[in-house]
């Protein structure tokens, strides 16, 4: 007789390969950008095989285009903005924010223009970040992007690294539901996971409960100083919670850290994301009655304290997950074998949202 864990093996095999060919269900909110990089110029970005063109007008609006003329089929990106329309570089060709043409230098104001446009995507700014959906526009008011209220919170101190792994994007989500390697990162992280605890499943997310040893926390000075002299560390057991919450990814350890991945798909071997880390000032009790400019400050003061340590961890991250792109690609019926049952569950989760947009 089979032992459960075997035939969960056999099951894995067998639709392994395609989660690596899987792709995204588009009626999502997607991180395109982040909104500082916006400004009056245009910026090229990608979406699942999609080319877009991002670009601000002066009263501060910004908007998505396909990045293709309608006249050649050329990038807009290669052009500029211009009366808030984006000009093509070619033939001069302008279109407004709806993806609608507006002017085309050689007809003049008196001709008739051609009724053609190129698409346009809806968008919202929050939290720092532009979020794109290239589903069913129609869909789009009904959903909303990940809810990352630390951003704007004073006792939330930030810091963040791009990530950009030449790999599919499930690689990329599997590394951050399975912590059992913390070896690999034993030099730079901050926790060790000792045992997966609980595992749940809803519509549209996969949490995952680890048990773990961790030094930090911020509660006074010496805590803080725990972080930077090995000799002060004194280890604890905290929970450790993961979440794909699609199609993204977050994190807490206890309750002073928290750890946010905001995932753009690029294609089906490029994946570019933001790793957002976030520490807790709230048990620093006279910071809130300090002057709210004072507060500001030193948000501000303190964001990125911790970018080079995420750098290093995204660093040796990314070599083991271009590793198991580069073993797939080179023998996609080799199949690897997968004991932890969270993992097992993101696969299905990625499976079944991409069926759900081939249905739609």
């Amino acid at each position: 007789m089979k032992s459960k864990i075997t035939t969960d093996l056999e099951s894995h095999a067998r639709f392994n390969g395609a989660i690596r060919r899987a792709g995204i269900n588009s009626n999502c909110w997607y991180m395109i950008a982040k909104s500082s990089d916006i400004q009056q110029r245009p910026v090229k970005r990608e979406i699942w095989n999609q080319p877009v063109v991002l670009f601000r007008t002066q009263q501060g609006e910004i908007h998505a285009l396909e990045d293709r003329c309608a006249h050649r089929l050329v990038r807009l990106s290669h052009g500029r903005v211009k009366d808030d329309n984006i000009e093509c570089a070619y033939h001069g060709w302008q279109f407004n924010g709806a993806g609608r043409c507006v002017h085309i230098p050689h007809l003049g104001s008196r001709t008739t223009l051609p009724n053609c446009e190129v698409r346009s995507f809806p968008l919202v700014e929050k939290h720092g970040f532009v979020w794109i959906f290239p589903g069913n526009p129609a869909l789009s008011a009904t959903l909303a992007p990940l809810q990352m209220n630390e951003w704007d919170d004073l006792n939330e101190i930030s810091s963040f690294v791009t990530l950009r792994t030449r790999a599919h994007f499930s690689y990329l989500i599997e590394n951050l539901m399975d912590m059992y390697h913390g070896s690999l990162h034993a030099q730079y992280q901050v926790w060790t996971a000792e045992s997966l605890k609980e595992v749940v499943e809803g519509e549209n997310q996969v949490s995952a409960t680890y048990q773990a040893t961790t030094y930090y926390q911020v509660k006074d000075l010496l805590s803080i100083l725990q972080l930077f002299i090995p000799s002060l560390r004194r280890l604890h057991s905290v929970p450790l919670t993961v979440t794909y919450e699609y199609p993204n990814w977050k994190s807490t350890l206890g309750e002073d850290f928290k750890i946010y991945c905001l995932i753009c798909p690029v294609n089906e071997r490029l994946t570019d994301a933001y790793l957002i880390h976030y520490t807790s000032l709230a048990k620093f009790k006279g910071l809130n009655n300090a002057p709210l400019a004072v507060r500001r400050l030193l948000k501000r003061a303190l964001s990125n304290v911790a970018k080079k340590l995420l750098a290093n961890l995204v660093r040796q991250d990314v070599i083991m997950i271009e590793d198991e792109q580069a073993a797939f690609d080179q023998d996609p019926l080799r199949q690897p074998f997968e004991v932890n049952r969270a993992i097992r569950r993101v696969q299905g989760l990625v499976r079944r949202q991409a069926t759900e947009e081939s249905l739609n």
